[in-house]
């Protein structure tokens, strides 16, 4: 899988891009995969708890699937979508752990074009953290605007 730039492809500064890599996208099947290593430079990083409080997971899969709208709509630069919130956030680890690398993935379960819904799992290898469906929109004619 080639590298990708992040900074170009989701609509964030760091350090808010939360994410470190994109590994997987298939537009056939409507999947992408990404993936997060904890590390202490990371802005929700709490070194009380050694790690990242695991309701991060939310922006985690936003992001995975932000780099998804990205190709989606061709590689252009990425136009601002909208968290409308997850369904059944369901999280079974009590932090996402200093030094582990955690594997994201996504797959659309439904769209319209503007509101789209995908399934969203966390892994720590073979053990799955965290799941969700996320609901985004994307309207077709949003203007690009600095937030």
């Amino acid at each position: 899988m080639a590298e990708y730039n992040l900074e170009k492809i989701l609509p964030h500064n760091p350090p808010m891009i939360l994410i470190d890599e994109l590994l997987d996208i298939d537009l056939d099947n409507n999947i992408v995969k990404a993936s997060v290593t904890i590390t202490e430079d990371k802005i929700f990083y709490d070194k009380n708890l050694g790690g990242i409080s695991p309701l991060a997971g939310i922006e985690f899969m936003a992001q995975t699937v932000g780099c998804y709208a990205y190709f989606r709509n061709g590689g252009i630069e990425p136009k601002i979508g909208f968290l409308l919130g997850s369904r059944l956030y369901k999280n079974y680890i009590e932090k996402f752990e200093l030094g582990k690398t955690y594997t994201i993935n996504a797959s659309m379960a439904f769209s319209d074009n503007e509101l789209v819904s995908f399934n969203c799992f966390i892994y720590n290898d073979d053990m799955e953290c965290a799941r969700a469906t996320v609901n985004v929109y994307q309207p077709a004619d949003i203007i690009n605007m600095e937030l």
